[in-house]
């Protein structure tokens, strides 16, 4: 089976209140358990807001660090949800329950490279 990769976008900000949250937090809850029960969930998080993030660039041998995200945007990364799906359309089946639990921001359905992949050179 393949896994795939359901990245949760935020916007950036304070949260919402409890009153939209936590029944956010409950659907998200639900839909962990069913993707459990089902046998497609491998790995869940959440990230802290994307100012927290730290960025390393390579550069003339050395390695320069900033503070902050990779790029800036309104909306960031706020958490991920690793499945697996037999097919890229069962897939976006776990990502529209997903985006629905949610209710604020896009779901992208990414499939993740196995290791035959990651030897490829792109392109190849």
């Amino acid at each position: 089976m393949q896994q795939y990769l359901l990245s949760i976008y935020q916007g950036d900000g304070d949260p919402p209140g409890p009153e939209i949250l936590d029944p956010i937090m409950a659907n998200l809850a639900a839909l962990n358990q069913e993707m459990k029960a089902a046998g497609a969930w491998v790995f869940s998080a959440g990230l802290h807001p994307a100012s927290t993030a730290t960025v390393l660039r390579p550069r003339d041998g050395e390695v320069l660090v900033t503070d902050g995200p990779y790029t800036e945007g309104k909306e960031h990364l706020g958490g991920f949800t690793v499945i697996q799906a037999p097919d890229l359309d069962a897939a976006l089946e776990w990502g529209a329950k997903l985006a629905r639990a949610i209710g604020l921001l896009p779901i992208e359905v990414r499939p993740l490279a196995d290791e035959a992949d990651s030897c490829d050179p792109p392109g190849a």
